[in-house]
């Protein structure tokens, strides 16, 4: 797993079109206004009661309504000369429009300020065009995005409402494996369900997300349980829900959740920048107990001097890492003096930085133990804030070519220039009438493509966007355009 791109793994659990449900099929700052945690469980006979916890988290968490938009599609279909072989007289198959339907679905989601914050998954809001959000008393609002993250799958909305019932945070890191949680969410719109488990694992790595760690609960659940509570005994907020395992779709026994102390950086980030401040210690890397294994079925066996830790398989040249002096090889097994035995714990510590920040990384090299100081750094290579690009900033307004001029110039894909205004755009040479084809390798089909461009573009050292375009005349033009000139840190 990469520490320094983005989720390389599609969530099972996209919560989009009409599944909107929360999870699927999957292999499928907090503030200072939280009320206080409820008493502590009574033990009776060896029981922990967990009515509690119960009755004062299920006011925290609400059912979340997502709709999406009726669309205008264009979808190319063979003419009948085609099935000949001969294709139709213009060379080109037939184009149809036509209206996708309008789709719903739903989720869940926690409030975790009483001024109307809430914490939910990203899969349960993404490319949604409305949100409501339904109290445990029936009120209703309507929900606005603050910001949302898709490497750690979290999203924070917003409603206006005060005095809302807060949930308390608790921290994570102090689960143990085998204490009570409860699941409270939403599934099957059955609103209000609280269900109960146990912590069946920690630091569990899925490989959906770009970052991860998630808690294994046997507490069920099910779809639309997504972005709902994990509480502890105390009805402390201790996790996100997110996703199941399942080979069916509905509980099998496993459910994951996203810890507290990823959720808690990510909603600071967001509150403040609206993107996440992301810190890389900058390795490509894997469990070394993965590597071993994979080492010895190739009948090459390996003595690392330990067991436990991240093998670096590699540490980019340009990285922090190997600014300090990290190799390929080596194997880190604690973040300033916290030990660490597989990615995903060191992805949790790393978590909680931002960039700039120093921390203390140990490692064995040769069966003996060393400690560097590495400065962290951005998706973007420096140590500063991360600059977030507005498409709309760039200069331009684009529309999707025609079914007519994708006729004339027998194009296929593409989005015309319609507007072009003062920007780095009109800098590059950017003209009004211009068609751009490509964006960094990827095909414009749809103005969402070219949002998707440039921010993936913006999240990288280079911050380029390299343009492949057409005049309607049919000759070709490559651009470049900088999003930025800020210097890389150090």
């Amino acid at each position: 797993m990469r520490l320094n791109v983005a989720a390389h793994v599609t969530c099972f659990g996209l919560a989009l079109a009409a599944l909107l449900f929360g999870t699927n099929v999957i292999k499928g700052k907090a503030t200072s206004q939280t009320p206080s945690p409820v008493k502590a469980p009574v033990v009776t006979g060896g029981l922990v009661d967990l009515t509690a916890a119960a009755e004062s988290s299920v006011n925290s968490v609400v059912y979340i309504k997502v709709t999406i938009n009726s669309r205008t599609q264009i979808v190319e279909q063979p003419s009948i000369e085609d099935f000949f072989g001969f294709g139709d007289i213009f060379g080109q198959p037939r184009q149809r429009q036509y209206k996708t339907p309008k789709r719903s679905g739903s989720g869940s989601g926690v409030i975790i300020s009483d001024d109307g914050y809430i914490v939910t998954n990203n899969h349960v809001v993404e490319g949604v065009d409305e949100i409501m959000v339904k109290l445990n008393d029936n009120r209703e609002f309507k929900g606005r995005i603050i910001g949302t993250d898709k490497n750690s799958d979290l999203a924070l909305i917003k409603i206006e409402a005060k005095d809302l019932q807060a949930i308390p945070i608790g921290d994570s890191e102090q689960l143990r494996l085998g204490e009570w949680v409860l699941a409270v969410g939403n599934p099957f719109q059955l609103t209000s369900t609280v269900t109960a488990g146990i912590v069946s694992a920690k630091a569990r790595s899925l490989y959906a997300n770009g970052v991860e760690s998630f808690i294994q609960t046997d507490a069920a659940i099910n779809a639309g349980n997504s972005g709902g509570a994990l509480v502890n005994a105390r009805g402390e907020l201790v996790g996100i829900n997110a996703m199941l395992y399942s080979q069916t779709g509905s509980y099998s026994g496993y459910g994951f959740a996203i810890p507290t102390t990823i959720m808690n950086k990510v909603v600071a980030d967001l509150k403040k920048y609206g993107t996440v401040q992301r810190a890389l210690v900058g390795i490509v890397g894997q469990d070394a107990t993965a590597y071993i294994d994979a080492q010895k079925e190739q009948d090459k066996p390996v003595d690392l001097g330990t067991n436990d830790g991240v093998y670096v398989k590699e540490a980019p040249a340009d990285g922090s890492a190997a600014e300090a002096g990290i190799e390929e090889g080596d194997v880190i097994t604690a973040i300033d003096g916290k030990k660490v035995t597989k990615m995903a714990e060191l992805q949790e510590e790393i978590s909680r930085h931002n960039p700039g920040d120093k921390v203390k990384v140990t490692y064995i090299r040769n069966k003996k133990p060393h400690t560097v100081e590495v400065t962290l750094r951005n998706e973007q290579g420096t140590t500063g804030h991360v600059v977030d690009v507005d498409p709309q900033g760039l200069g331009v307004v684009l529309k999707p070519l025609s079914a007519e001029l994708k006729r004339e110039l027998a194009l296929s894909y593409g989005l015309q220039v319609s507007t072009v205004t003062d920007g780095k755009m009109k800098e590059a040479g950017v003209t009004k009438g211009l068609i751009i084809m490509e964006v960094n390798n990827h095909k414009m089909n749809t103005l969402e493509d070219w949002q998707e461009a440039v921010k993936e573009a913006n999240m990288t050292k280079d911050r380029v966007l390299w343009i492949k375009a057409k005049t309607q005349s049919g000759r070709n033009i490559p651009l470049s355009v900088e999003l930025g000139e800020e210097k890389k840190g150090k």
